[in-house]
């Protein structure tokens, strides 16, 4: 059992290791492409590099589907979602303060809280039918692809009016390539070995996959979010950290969601609904960081506040799992 608990543990990081590297080679490649075309930051990271840090959680979820683990499923989209804004950007705000990009406060906040409406309304079956059960049906799972697809136009009419030649490094057609579809190879072996990895561990210590789903899997695949707002915030390019975060947020309610619920519906545990009011607390706590203090600014102590905030919350939710 013992040398089963460490083998899977193995895979795990192995997978987390590998999809970390992929939605790496995939961002490096996809920026470069970018720059080609002359795609200024805020839009890289609003639509690129947060597509590409999404996979991660596209390629977990619908293996997870395809599976029969459907529970890591919401777990994994609520979770990364409250990881990219109060884990992420509490820490790339601790290495440095985060400029606003108005765009980001009149458009992309607004965005992020009608996706969770709707997510809202979509678990909401006990509470609003008074079912025996919930479940984020096929049906709803299309309405979230078209979600999606409504969101895509609205980034090319954006692009459309925000292309510059900003002078940055660019990539060749064929090297973009390759790398982009190393990433992507690495982020399919990396999900299948991070999924069965994370399975049999919460079955074997006693973990609910729903758990695992929230935390273990929903911050390992955040980590490409991490990194690279990270990497970007001690560069100063805080328009890439904030439109990561913001457009793959939305990735993931509407593609990531929406896809996983297609291959198969998703059971809907009791404790969502608190999941995602955090969720809703800490988007209206990113929004209000707008106007206070520095105007349009996330200062260290707000970005203080957000770790605190998602420390306190899995501190809560591991201790209602094991003594609750």
């Amino acid at each position: 059992m013992e040398k089963g608990i460490i083998l899977d543990f193995i895979k795990l990081v192995l997978g987390i290791a590998i999809l970390v590297k992929g939605a790496d080679l995939l961002i490096t490649g996809a920026s470069g492409l970018a720059r080609r075309i002359g795609i200024p930051e805020f839009v890289i990271g609003l639509t690129l590099v947060a597509f590409g840090t999404s996979l991660p959680e596209l390629t977990v979820n619908v293996h997870a589907s395809l599976e029969g683990a459907s529970e890591i499923t919401l777990g994994n989209v609520i979770g990364s979602n409250i990881a990219n804004i109060l884990l992420i950007l509490g820490i790339a705000g601790l290495i440095r303060p985060l400029s606003i990009h108005r765009t980001f406060v009149k458009k992309e906040i607004p965005l992020n809280f009608l996706s969770i409406l709707v997510l809202f309304a979509m678990v909401g079956d006990r509470i609003l039918d008074h079912a025996p059960s919930a479940f984020v049906s096929r049906s709803e799972g299309l309405v979230l692809i078209t979600t999606f697809v409504g969101y895509l136009y609205f980034l090319a009419a954006f692009l459309e009016r925000n292309t510059v030649d900003d002078g940055t490094p660019k990539l060749g057609y064929v090297k973009g390539g390759f790398l982009i579809l190393l990433g992507l190879a690495g982020l399919i072996f990396g999900a299948n070995w991070t999924v069965s990895g994370g399975v049999n561990l919460a079955l074997a210590l006693g973990v609910s996959q729903v758990i695992v789903g929230l935390f273990m899997i929903a911050v390992g695949t955040s980590l490409p979010e991490l990194l690279t707002s990270a990497v970007a915030a001690y560069r100063g390019n805080s328009d890439i950290a904030l439109g990561n975060v913001a457009g793959s947020n939305i990735f993931n309610v509407s593609l990531v969601l929406g896809a996983s619920a297609l291959v198969n519906p998703i059971p809907v545990p009791e404790r969502a609904f608190k999941d995602l009011t955090l969720l809703f607390v800490a988007t209206f706590v990113l929004f209000i960081s707008n106007y206070t203090g520095s105007r349009y600014t996330v200062s260290r102590w707000e970005a203080g506040i957000f770790l605190l905030i998602y420390i306190a919350y899995a501190i809560y939710s591991w201790y209602m799992e094991f003594v609750g």
